[in-house]
């Protein structure tokens, strides 16, 4: 009887070692979160949940702003442009937290059709974009990557809306 006791409790204390030792299944341990927000937003810009980052979908700033005095709109480009702009605004984002382009795990890119060509998606048009700043000499990091077409995005003007996660690695690889 001693024996199977003994036993037992060999099982038990190498699943509570094994459970340590799996990330997890660990008992009693805490992710940080941090939103990073404005208050005068309605969602945050991005929150961190231990080493990784979520940002927000993000899109383009105006390529030529609007100007109340001539009553011309805003223009934001075609979709080259637009993902141009948003990208250099994930840069910024992810600057600003200490990340880089590299850091990027996930991407998802939501494409609107465009009107000046028919409604029709512009694939190659973000993939000029995209490719400047993803797979170069300089940032070789490709992160795994959604891009889909949307009926429309919320600012009736914007063609491209992407969204990144990011993880802030321990050791970055040689390059």
């Amino acid at each position: 009887m001693r024996r199977k006791s003994i036993c037992v409790t060999l099982v038990l204390l190498s699943s509570v070692v094994a459970g340590a030792q799996t990330p997890g299944l660990q008992t009693g341990v805490q992710t940080n979160v941090r939103h990073i927000q404005e208050d005068d937003r309605p969602i945050a810009t991005g929150v961190w949940a231990g080493d990784t980052l979520y940002l927000s979908g993000q899109l383009a700033s105006p390529v030529t702003p609007a100007d109340p005095a001539k009553g011309t709109a805003a223009v934001y480009g075609d979709t080259e442009a637009q993902t141009m702009s948003t990208l250099t605004k994930i840069q910024a984002a992810l600057k600003s937290e200490g990340l880089t382009m590299g850091d990027v795990v996930m991407m998802h890119v939501y494409l609107a059709g465009d009107p000046a060509k028919g409604n029709k998606l512009d694939f190659p048009g973000m993939m000029a974009a995209y490719t400047q700043f993803f797979g170069t000499k300089e940032q070789p990091n490709k992160p795994a990557r959604s891009a889909m077409q949307v009926a429309a995005l919320a600012a009736p003007w914007a063609l491209v809306e992407i969204e990144v996660i990011a993880v802030k690695a321990a050791v970055r690889p040689a390059r």
